[in-house]
């Protein structure tokens, strides 16, 4: 297999990797599987427990969740980087970001519509949030965002210090905020493990998508960049 070859088969085959575990955490949620749901309820009511317990803990988190890592948030960051790509010209790069988060959002609200799962009830709620739980719309917009981003900076030769950084402060911010959801208690915890799931897999499916159209025109047009 040539190496061009290998790097267009790699989004499908990690396509196929987050796509087998998210099918079937969905269909142990559908089906109200009862270890899951324990698993839940326990991990839900031991961090309730500590939040109500350490209110200076769970003000800091209620403001990386609401406003630092809010879907709000990354989307305009998104929204940022889009107008930075079309103004220097890389139009397609500002297509696939727009139209990929606009695609996860449209997929995580379809999918907490349709399973339409009950968040976590509270008798002193710490937070309060709309639509369904699963998936977590906080993880999975985390997720996707930070993903794209990433792959953009690498596609523009971002490294050494700088991608180190980046790659730090996405992992923190993908991981953090589903933790801040379970900590405040919006969210079971396979609401957010379901939304890193399927916001890793809308990264991986629109860049594999975005590759192989690349190196379809690159194919008919020699010297053709992807930008």
């Amino acid at each position: 297999m040539s190496p061009r070859t290998s790097r267009l088969a790699r989004p499908a085959v990690l396509a196929g990797v987050l796509g087998v575990p998210m099918a079937a955490l969905l269909a142990l949620v559908v089906a109200a599987w009862p270890p899951l749901h324990t698993f839940d309820t326990r991990l839900a009511r031991t961090t309730h427990g500590w939040a109500q317990s350490f209110d200076s803990v769970t003000a800091f988190n209620r403001v990386l969740s609401d406003w630092v890592w809010d879907p709000w948030t990354l989307r305009a960051l998104c929204a940022a980087v889009t107008v930075w790509l079309w103004v220097r010209g890389a139009r397609r790069l500002a297509v696939l970001l727009a139209v990929t988060c606009t695609i996860g959002t449209l997929a995580q609200q379809t999918l907490k519509a349709l399973v339409d799962k009950d968040r976590p009830v509270w008798q002193q709620p710490l937070d309060s949030a709309n639509y369904a739980a699963f998936p977590s719309g906080h993880a999975m917009t985390a997720t996707v965002a930070c993903g794209l981003l990433l792959w953009l900076m690498r596609r523009y030769g971002v490294g050494g210090a700088a991608w180190g950084t980046a790659v730090a402060l996405a992992a923190v911010s993908v991981v953090g905020v589903g933790l801040t959801r379970i900590w405040l208690g919006v969210h079971w915890p396979s609401d957010v493990v379901g939304g890193w799931l399927l916001g890793a897999l809308t990264v991986v499916v629109a860049v594999g998508a975005y590759q192989r159209a690349e190196a379809r025109v690159t194919a008919t047009v020699p010297g053709t960049g992807g930008a």
